[in-house]
């Protein structure tokens, strides 16, 4: 949608305040020891995926207020995500969500995504919802349910989900249950459980050899006496029992009030089971809010986490899949998006900042004051300028919202599809 000539002329009138500003960074960090340029490097390496449902607006059971020009079709969210990327550099792939997104013209869509320079990064099951042609609902569960038909149904879309991400390219699989009980007595905890493994170890058999299965917990909602994965620990023994290609995934809107995410994240790094993580920002639950919006420190520290692993040579390496799932009814959905990405980037470079060897020191010292200094004084440096840059070096825009509003985006998407078009999706 936007031309190489259009990224120009809108970062343009930027350049010079961005020099300056980036110029005072990069000697400030120098002086620290820190290569400005080597950290750039890091951060347009960094690629976060795109989910195809939160391209439209987010609905509750409240009420859903379209702003207009949503994606009527799987090409036109991938035509979305390309225009995303085209902005920031750092959205190269999109997770799909099946049945909303189930692919029609295969050979089609790989010729689109290698237009737009995308790749299908996941698939993603949806069982927690009944479809119109499906024959058994999932009322009181789906791949822990009593009834075996149900269980049935539910591995085969499950295996349906791997099959079109085999044709599209995509190396993950996704799996989220909504899955529990709301009343005391009404599921027996432990057979749920053993339902839920034996239906999962049905579906990791139908893996490719190369793909990784993530499984996703939630403590709450939609069922709010039990879940059958509530917790990290749950989804930790279901992956261990099926094999080395199950990872845990960390939604950060998927834990109770305070829970500490940062050391879950480091703990899962230690065991080998960390998979993924669905970025969002969260208030009370999970609010499916822009990222880094209401907890910018937590998300920071959920980065020390992951760069103090991966530059341990101890650990492993691993592969992580980065993810946004974010979703509501008051922005912009593609506003909100390069908002997202934006803040995560900038948790990463803070993150990067961090003087791990000054940061052990004292904590082998118990210097408790100083430790926290060392935090403190990477994430309150002002990164925009690198994250600035990483979008320029990666042919993006210098501010991506500001690009966004200046071409007038929206206005055109509502021009191409409607004032009332609606995405496919919640």
């Amino acid at each position: 949608m936007l031309t190489e000539d259009q990224l120009h002329d809108l970062n343009q009138p930027l350049l010079a305040e961005h020099h300056l500003q980036f110029d005072y960074l990069a000697d400030l960090l120098a002086r620290r020891g820190q290569d400005a340029h080597q950290l750039i490097l890091q951060l347009v390496e960094f690629q976060v995926a795109i989910p195809s449902w939160a391209l439209g607006t987010g609905g509750t059971r409240f009420g859903r207020f379209p702003a207009g020009g949503e994606p009527r079709s799987l090409e036109e969210k991938i035509g979305d995500v390309g225009l995303l990327n085209q902005l920031n550099g750092s959205s190269n792939s999109i997770s799909l969500h099946i049945p909303w997104d189930i692919p029609q013209d295969i050979a089609g869509l790989h010729q689109l995504l290698k237009e737009q320079g995308l790749s299908i990064d996941s698939m993603n099951s949806n069982t927690f919802q009944d479809q119109k042609e499906q024959a058994h609902t999932y009322k009181f569960g789906s791949l822990s349910a009593t009834d075996r038909a149900v269980r049935e149904q539910a591995i085969q879309h499950n295996i349906d989900c791997i099959r079109y991400g085999t044709d599209l390219g995509a190396k993950v699989h996704t799996v989220w249950l909504a899955d529990g009980s709301n009343f005391p007595g009404q599921s027996h905890l432990r057979r749920a459980y053993l339902r839920t493994q034996e239906s999962l170890a049905t579906v990791y058999e139908a893996l490719p050899s190369d793909w990784t299965m993530l499984i996703e917990y939630k403590p709450y909602e939609p069922n709010f006496y039990s879940m059958v994965i509530p917790d990290w620990g749950t989804s930790y023994t279901l992956c261990q029992s099926l094999g080395k290609q199950a990872q845990v995934l960390v939604d950060l809107g998927h834990h109770l009030p305070n829970t500490n995410i940062e050391q879950i994240v480091g703990r899962l790094r230690q065991l080998g089971r960390l998979g993924g993580f669905h970025f969002n920002g969260s208030g009370y639950g999970d609010d499916d809010l822009t990222t880094g919006s209401a907890k910018p420190f937590q998300l920071f520290l959920i980065f020390n986490e992951l760069v103090d692993a991966n530059q341990d040579t101890s650990l492993t390496a691993s592969t992580v899949a980065y993810m946004i799932d974010a979703s509501h009814n008051t922005k912009d959905p593609l506003e909100d998006l390069l908002q997202s990405v934006d803040n995560i980037l900038g948790a990463y470079a803070k993150a990067l900042l961090v003087d791990r060897a000054a940061l052990q020191e004292a904590q082998e010292a118990n210097d408790t004051v100083r430790a926290e200094e060392i935090l403190r004084d990477a994430f309150l440096t002002d990164v925009r300028p690198l994250v600035a840059e990483a979008y320029r070096q990666a042919g993006g825009a210098l501010h991506p919202v500001k690009a966004y509003r200046e071409a007038g985006v929206r206005a055109q998407l509502i021009a191409q599809r409607g004032k009332f078009s609606l995405s496919t999706g919640l």
